[in-house]
């Protein structure tokens, strides 16, 4: 029998209703319990039987995400020791500073010493490390081109886009809606550059979570009835210079700082 061996391949299945009779708020939270071994796929009202029957959902007990997330960070700072920096760094968009990699990073500067320890000024997580890592390993140095396509349209944005979406672009919007003047200042503290696009919006701002990898975030205000509107868009060479999941990390890695922000001074 076929095995769901992670959210994305559960929430494929489900009604994507969030009518919460499940006991959890939403569709995507119930396929990450399932994971976790909290629920089971017969515990969703509305799959039928034969649906349920086809898969073998007895799931065994998982190491948790967050320690899945640590175990793989390890293995990335080991594979570091395999990365010539000197010869990296123009690839990187990076320089050498003291034998480490010098990385200018949401306006502030990230170092990356041989067994991957990463320093900064600003704070880092597991979301941050990890496509960071990545980036130093598998970034094929493509110059940006400055033609921006939304995260569906990159090329295997579409597996991704059932957990961009509830993770990176309605958090965000949230905040905009929420805390707009706050949400343009942090957007400005993390080194936002002014976008000349043809995206017509109130806020239209770029920044470089990594030094190839830019992110336009357009916002429109609500006006009259329309309402407001968030865009997040990505740069075509996007998947050239970091793999897709990392792409997906780093925005929503971003959006969680931002949240912190938020909540701390909003």
């Amino acid at each position: 029998m076929s095995q769901l061996n992670n959210p994305l391949d559960i929430y494929k299945l489900l009604p994507k209703s969030n009518c919460r009779q499940c006991q959890v708020p939403s569709c995507l939270a119930f396929a990450d319990a399932i994971i976790k071994g909290q629920k089971r796929l017969d515990d969703c009202p509305h799959l039928e039987n034969n649906i349920v029957e086809q898969f073998d959902v007895q799931v065994v007990k998982r190491v948790p995400y967050e320690q899945q997330q640590e175990q793989l960070l390890e293995q990335m700072k080991r594979d570091m020791a395999t990365i010539d920096f000197s010869s990296s760094a123009k690839r990187l968009g990076a320089s050498l500073s003291g034998g480490k990699l010098k990385l200018r990073c949401l306006g502030k500067y990230f170092f990356v010493d041989p067994k991957g320890n990463i320093t900064s000024d600003c704070h880092t997580n597991t979301w941050i490390k990890l496509p960071l890592l990545d980036y130093i390993m598998t970034c094929s140095g493509k110059s940006v081109t400055g033609e921006w396509v939304p995260f569906r349209e990159l090329k295997n944005g579409m597996t991704w886009i059932p957990l961009f979406e509830p993770l990176c672009e309605k958090p965000l919007k949230q905040i905009a809606d929420i805390h707009t003047d706050l949400f343009e200042i942090i957007m400005h503290v993390f080194g936002g550059k002014l976008a000349t696009n043809s995206f017509s919006s109130d806020i239209s701002l770029i920044l470089y979570p990594l030094p190839r990898i830019p992110i336009l975030i357009c916002y429109c205000r609500p006006e009259d009835e329309l309402e407001s509107k968030l865009n997040v868009f990505f740069d075509t060479t996007a998947e050239d210079n970091l793999n897709i999941r990392s792409v997906f990390g780093i925005t929503a890695g971003l959006v969680r700082m931002f949240e912190k922000i938020a909540y701390r001074h909003g």
